[in-house]
């Protein structure tokens, strides 16, 4: 009998223990869940804010980017030429067309030429001095006509162009016998410096012998 009441004392032991258990089980399992979901939500959060950050970064370099760009043209004025459209302009400036000086000269512009009536070529400055050159040079030439004879040459900062005109001579070359009328054509080469979209500095050479047999100088 007494052996009965223990193993019955024992089995309603057990029974507790293992229901205790059980209950604890049941509390622990949605605590434990309840942590997985705030460390998921936080680990979801963390990323959100982080590709927040990431994406207002972007933002904000693309922003800064796009400023200094307004900047730069801003400060720059029109968009720059390429080279080569620097030399087609300045070849139709040498045609006629002074539209294209402020364009395309610096304001510090210089130039390097033996002039034919021995001034000093140094004194010739900016879009102006260009300008009055060349319209001094064609009014003994009014139809003078410019024109590329081989594709330019291009090396970093410079630029270089052989070229070939042809004019009718209008009278008024000094020491020129040659009668107003005469076609004369001769042919040179232009190198010029450019900085910050603009020509800066110029050399020319030029087959001037060529030019003053044709108009019969001497």
């Amino acid at each position: 009998m007494t052996d009965n009441k223990t193993a019955i004392a024992a089995a309603t032991a057990a029974t507790a223990t293992a229901t205790t258990r059980r209950r604890r089980a049941r509390l622990l399992i949605p605590a434990a869940l309840a942590v997985l979901a705030l460390t998921a939500t936080a680990t979801v959060t963390a990323n959100a804010a982080s590709n927040a950050a990431s994406s207002s970064s972007k933002t904000t370099h693309v922003a800064t980017a796009q400023q200094m760009a307004g900047a730069q043209e801003h400060r720059g004025g029109a968009k720059q030429l390429k080279p080569k459209a620097m030399l087609d302009s300045w070849l139709r400036l040498w045609n006629g067309d002074y539209t294209q000086a402020q364009r395309i000269v610096s304001p510090d512009f210089r130039i390097h030429a033996a002039m034919m009536d021995g001034s000093d070529s140094g004194a010739i400055r900016g879009p102006e001095g260009v300008v009055g050159w060349i319209a001094q040079t064609r009014a003994a030439f009014p139809d003078m006509r410019f024109s590329m004879e081989v594709r330019p040459l291009i090396d970093g900062a410079y630029a270089s162009v052989r070229w070939t005109v042809t004019g009718t001579y209008a009278g008024g070359f000094p020491g020129a016998k040659a009668e107003p009328g005469t076609v004369v054509t001769f042919t040179g080469t232009d190198t010029l410096r450019m900085k910050n979209g603009k020509f800066v500095e110029y050399w020319v050479n030029s087959d001037t012998l060529d030019l003053l047999t044709q108009l019969k100088v001497g």
